[in-house]
């Protein structure tokens, strides 16, 4: 399943940290390159468990994302 979110990377001493908006998702590394990467995976995995465990519908709509055609629709980003 793909789906839209968008991603914050800044510094903390020696680490990268990632965030997805709005899933509010986070993953920190050495690099940049690597946090989002380790992100993407985090992001993939809390999906997936979702579905497995029947819980995805509401794990989307607390996020704020809507089931339309088929798929999710992120947000609007207003700001």
């Amino acid at each position: 399943m793909r789906i839209e979110y968008t991603v914050r990377i800044w510094r903390e001493g020696d680490q990268h940290i990632a965030h997805a908006m709005p899933i509010d998702v986070a993953s920190a590394a050495a690099s940049a390159e690597q946090a989002r990467q380790a992100l993407d995976e985090a992001v993939g995995l809390l999906l997936s468990v979702a579905r497995e465990q029947g819980t995805l519908h509401d794990v989307m709509d607390e996020c704020s994302y809507e089931y339309r055609d088929g798929g999710w629709r992120s947000p609007e980003c207003v700001a």
